[in-house]
């Protein structure tokens, strides 16, 4: 016989009397000599289970512990319990015991500091608040591939072992690569650019991205999964803004379908679009650089006072920038490039592409690389390349903005940052 028949999510008081079968880990446990309570959790919630000392099963109770894995066999009956139900068993099968002490506890009656969190993340998940997370962030996923293939997107997979980096050497992880050196991909930009000249000119892929940051923030990360895409015959950085709201869009309503009793933030609107010199001018100063997380900041508090959440900046300068952003034609210190800005945090950056292969090699000199570097590249672009743009997309920086959560590193389900390596 099956372990299990039913999820408790899928029991209901409207199948009193039936035979039900369930699995989980122990939650809880009463004693009340007579009567043997316990509470049974699975990923969809938990179940009780109740033996009084006529039960052939009643003694059997005794010998559970905490976090112990059974099977439960026996009958649904309505009851006062706060489900308006409970099984009443006739086979209990412990399936597999736990170590105890806990190094943990999944009952959050003793608090866990982080670190102890993350070395036992197998617990830490037994906690539905936890395990939300990880389901969201499943959800998400795949309501970006639906979101793509609707569009008319094909699915790629990039290197994640490559000759040079995206955005430029400082934050690239270095590895042994046979008898060379090699990195770890920041990003899959010049790959998925390459693929606009290969005819197939609508591409995405969700894959990890490697950033070697040193910085210990509540929103870096070492190793994260990025949602990206390109797009070809756009005329300008617009036409990639719209498709990012499309899909931002797209993964608010499906989250307020999964989580339909949570505060959402507004996306009824179309998102502004703010040239960094206006936001410059909004926080008071002047216009040039790059912005502060405190500037972010302070533009998200202005925004929100206007109902906004979501703005997109754009225009930003051109020396900041990666070296495959096309420069402004009107205004070559600028660059149509644009960060997404989530309440006061950058979630995505993207723009247009330069597709012209002398105008390519220019920039790359110009912020001060070298062409020879990006050969493979570079000769992509010689053959009949169209205009393109496109952005990376960070989901666990987006789950941890839609779910308030006080670090990134909650929205990861093994988070790798500047000290942490296993588990």
């Amino acid at each position: 016989m099956s372990y299990r028949t039913h999820y408790s999510s899928a029991l209901s008081p409207e199948m009193d009397g039936e035979t039900v079968s369930v699995a989980g880990w122990v939650a809880s446990f009463r004693d009340l000599k007579k009567v043997r309570f316990l509470v049974l959790r699975d990923r969809t919630g938990t179940v009780q289970i109740v033996a009084n000392s006529e039960n052939p099963e009643f003694e059997k109770f005794s010998g559970i512990g905490q976090e112990d894995v059974l099977s439960v066999t026996g009958k649904l009956v309505k009851s006062k319990a706060n489900a308006g139900f409970e099984i009443v068993p006739s086979a209990v099968e412990i399936v597999s015991k736990s170590a105890q002490p806990l190094p943990l506890d999944p009952s959050e009656k003793t608090p866990a500091l982080s670190d102890t969190r993350f070395d036992n993340r197998f617990l830490d998940c037994r906690r539905k608040k936890v395990s939300d997370i990880f389901i969201l962030n499943s959800e998400l996923l795949a309501e970006a591939r639906k979101f793509f293939r609707e569009n008319g997107f094909v699915e790629i997979n990039t290197p994640k072992i490559v000759a040079a980096g995206a955005e430029g050497g400082a934050t690239l992880f270095p590895v042994k690569y046979y008898d060379r050196e090699a990195y770890l991909a920041q990003s899959p930009q010049l790959y998925k650019q390459m693929m606009m000249a290969s005819g197939i000119d609508r591409v995405f892929e969700i894959a990890p991205a490697y950033r070697a940051e040193k910085s210990n923030t509540t929103r870096h990360l070492s190793e994260f999964i990025s949602v990206d895409c390109e797009l070809s015959f756009i005329r300008d950085e617009n036409d990639v803004m719209d498709m990012m709201e499309g899909m931002v869009k797209a993964l608010v309503r499906r989250t307020a379908e999964i989580f339909p009793d949570r505060a959402l933030p507004k996306t009824d609107y179309s998102f502004p679009r703010i040239t960094c010199a206006e936001g410059a001018r909004l926080l008071g100063r002047a216009p040039g650089g790059d912005f502060s997380s405190e500037e972010e900041k302070a533009l998200g508090k202005l925004m929100a006072e206007k109902g906004i959440d979501f703005f997109f900046l754009t225009k930003y300068d051109s020396d900041i920038k990666p070296f495959y952003i096309m420069e402004d034609s009107e205004n070559p210190a600028v660059c149509r490039s644009f960060d997404l800005e989530f309440r006061g945090l950058e979630v995505t950056s993207g723009g247009q592409r330069e597709h012209r292969p002398e105008e390519l090699r220019k920039r790359i000199e110009k912020l001060g690389l070298a062409p020879a570097d990006f050969e493979f590249y570079i000769a992509n672009f010689r053959y009949g390349m169209p205009p393109h743009g496109g952005f990376g997309f960070g989901i666990a920086r987006f789950i941890q903005m839609m779910l308030e959560l006080e670090n990134v590193k909650e929205a990861v389900l093994f988070p790798r940052d500047l000290s942490r390596l296993v588990p």
